[in-house]
């Protein structure tokens, strides 16, 4: 069996050589960038939208795309891309350790969205692209588009049946999802993400919450790992394409055009094969069994995210208007009532 770690050696002998052209005028704008997945999720995540630029973009511009950790780790993105040391990055921005007030909200922000279609409407109806924008745009970074990814679930060795079989649990998961869970006895761990397989296997972990179950069966958790718990702590991973201010400014707008229409179908992308393959997973998948936390039992979980939100608005008063659109957003969803919210 192929491992994550061969996959990842193999991407980095030749990280991009199908991403661009083979020949190349001297006068092509060239950029290198780096995305928060490793090669096997790469694949479907961030691979079909820079083939698809570089295909159109031709001899004005080509990207050179490498993978998790290649040219640096994900913890040092942010300040590689300010640097200009990489050109763009497709990453949340808890994961690469953004110094703005809107760090804590990237990733998994416990239960601000119950679908992944709420991230792109908190971004572009709600206001969330704004103060993002302003924010990164005060560090030198151009905020380009966020998006969304798949849920956060538990997938770990032993079966999670309720809030108890949590305590102890060694478990990689995002920053802030891991210091909010701690609360239950969850025990974060911060590895790096190609040595997540191996230290299950070995005892170093006890479980992963990072993705869903998607994920788990792409990149090969699924075969390391025995339950997968559909309880999730965030219906959606929010996640963005940034670029250094830069070279950004720098592009014609046509490119920066390009570039963004690329994004969007990124996006479009991981809409569809995230929420069939979460379905389809969980139906057909023969690798994990399936365990729940009774409602009533989760509902703890659930109450404890709003008081973590007041705690993380006490702390400025960016976050503080963040959580208040998650707040209004959440409060209009369930006024809505179905299909937008069930519970």
């Amino acid at each position: 069996m192929t491992t994550r770690r061969k996959l990842l050696q193999g991407a980095a002998l030749a990280p991009a050589a199908a991403l661009a052209a083979p020949a190349l005028a001297q006068s092509t704008i060239r950029w290198r960038m780096q995305t928060y997945a490793g090669a096997a999720l790469a694949e479907h995540v961030i691979d079909p939208a820079i083939k698809m630029f570089n295909t159109i973009a031709g001899d004005k511009m080509q990207i050179e795309l490498f993978y998790a950790d290649q040219l640096v780790p994900t913890g040092e993105l942010f300040q590689a891309m300010q640097r200009g040391t990489i050109d763009a990055v497709q990453s949340d921005d808890d994961s690469m350790a953004s110094p703005t007030e809107v760090t804590v909200f990237g990733g998994y922000f416990p239960f601000a969205s119950r679908y992944s279609l709420d991230v792109p409407v908190l971004f572009n109806q709600y206001g969330l692209n704004e103060i993002w924008d302003e924010e990164y745009s005060a560090v030198g970074v151009k905020h380009i588009s966020a998006g969304a990814w798949d849920p956060c679930h538990f997938a770990t060795k032993d079966p999670i049946r309720s809030l108890a079989d949590l305590e102890g649990k060694r478990v990689f998961t995002f920053p802030t999802a891991g210091r909010f869970m701690s609360q239950f006895g969850v025990v974060p761990v911060n590895l790096p993400w190609e040595d997540i397989e191996v230290a299950v296997q070995t005892g170093e972990l006890d479980g992963i919450a990072w993705s869903g179950i998607t994920e788990d069966y792409t990149v090969g958790w699924a075969d390391v790992t025995n339950y997968f718990l559909t309880n999730n702590i965030s219906g959606a991973w929010a996640g963005s394409f940034f670029a250094n201010m830069d070279r950004w400014n720098e592009l014609p707008e046509d490119m920066q055009t390009l570039f963004r229409v690329c994004c969007d179908q990124s996006h479009y992308y991981r809409q569809w094969w995230y929420w069939g393959g979460e379905a389809n997973l969980r139906v057909n998948g023969t690798k994990m069994e399936l365990t729940s936390i009774p409602d009533e039992e989760w509902a703890q979980v659930e109450a404890a995210a709003r008081v973590f939100w007041d705690e993380i608005a006490a702390e400025s008063p960016t976050k503080a208007k963040v959580v208040e659109i998650f707040k209004k957003y959440n409060a209009d969803m369930e006024k809505a009532g179905r299909p937008y919210r069930y519970t």
